[in-house]
C-alpha cells in the first residue's frame, strides 16, 4: 500500500489487519450502526376495560346484604373481558375487598355481595390477563340503624347484673339498659325512667310489633319497666334485682310498643 493511501485509512479511522477492514473507533462504529425500532413492545401494551358497576342501594338498613352487579367489556371486541371484580370497601383510608367473582358469562356480568355495618365509600375492581387493572368511582353507602342492630347490641350485655340506677356499660337496671342500647346502636337518647321513655317514638299496635321495638310495661297508664323486643314473644331486659340481663317471656298484656328505628 502506498503511503497515500494509509494516510487516508488512518484519517478515516480504519486500519487494514490480515486482509479485514476492521473498524479501529467505537464512537465511529456507533455512529454507522442503523437504529432498529422495537415494535413487539408496543404489541404487548395491555388493554383497558370498559367496567361499570351498580349498587342495588345507596341507603341499607343495618343487617341487609348489598348487592353490585359489574360488567366488563372488551372494548376491541365488545366481548367479555375475561378476569376477576372485587367489590371494596373504604376502610380506614384503604380500600379492603368483601367479595371477589370471577366474570364466567357470556355478557360479562357478575353479582358482588356484603353486608356493611357501617356507612362506607365503594368500588369495584378488575384484574385479567392481558387487561391493565380497571376501576370504578367512589360510590357512598349509608347504612341506617335498624331492629337488627338495636338487637344485636341488646345481645351483647346478656349476662351483665341488675343495679338499680345503673345504664351501663357494665350494669343496668331495666330502663337505663334500654337508655344505652338505643344509644349505642342508633345515637337515639332516652330518659332514664320507663314511664317517660313511653312518650318517644312511633306508637306501633302490639299485633304489629317488629325485633328492636321498645316495650313498655304499665300498670294502668305508669310506665313501670322496660325491654327491648327480640321476636316470639320474648324481649331482652334487666328485670330486677339479683338478675342479669337476658332473654326473657313476655308476661303481661299491659304494655305499649314504641318504634325508635325503622
Amino acid at each position: 500500500m502506498s503511503r497515500g493511501a494509509g494516510t487516508v485509512a488512518l484519517s478515516l479511522g480504519l486500519c487494514l489487519c490480515a486482509g479485514q477492514l476492521v473498524t479501529a473507533s467505537p464512537a465511529v462504529a456507533a455512529s454507522t450502526t442503523p437504529v432498529v425500532k422495537v415494535a413487539a413492545s408496543a404489541a404487548a401494551a395491555k388493554v383497558k376495560p370498559k367496567l361499570t358497576a351498580k349498587a342495588s342501594t345507596r341507603k341499607l338498613p343495618w343487617g341487609s346484604t348489598l348487592k353490585v352487579t359489574a360488567k366488563v367489556i372488551d372494548p376491541r371486541t365488545g366481548k367479555v373481558a375475561k378476569g376477576t371484580v372485587r367489590l371494596q370497601g373504604l376502610v380506614g383510608g384503604k380500600w379492603k375487598t368483601w367479595d371477589t367473582e370471577t366474570v364466567k358469562n357470556q355478557n360479562g356480568t357478575v353479582t358482588l355481595k356484603y353486608a356493611p355495618k357501617n356507612t362506607y365509600y365503594i368500588r369495584t375492581l378488575f384484574t385479567g390477563s392481558g387487561f391493565s387493572t380497571a376501576s370504578t368511582g367512589k360510590t357512598k353507602i349509608t347504612v341506617k340503624a335498624s331492629g337488627a342492630k338495636i338487637l344485636a347490641e341488646a345481645k351483647k350485655h346478656k349476662g351483665a347484673l341488675y343495679k338499680y340506677g345503673a345504664s351501663g356499660p357494665k350494669r343496668f337496671d331495666c330502663s337505663g339498659y334500654t337508655k344505652y342500647v338505643y344509644k349505642k346502636a342508633a345515637g337515639k337518647s332516652l330518659p332514664h325512667k320507663a314511664n317517660s321513655q313511653q312518650k318517644y317514638g312511633k306508637s306501633v299496635s302490639k299485633s304489629k310489633k317488629k325485633v328492636g321495638d321498645l316495650i313498655v310495661f304499665r300498670n294502668g297508664s305508669y310506665g313501670y319497666h322496660a325491654g327491648i323486643y327480640a321476636g316470639n314473644g320474648y324481649i331482652y331486659d334487666s328485670p330486677h334485682t339479683g338478675a342479669r340481663v337476658g332473654k326473657h317471656k313476655i308476661w303481661s298484656k299491659n304494655y305499649v310498643v314504641r318504634r325508635l328505628v325503622a
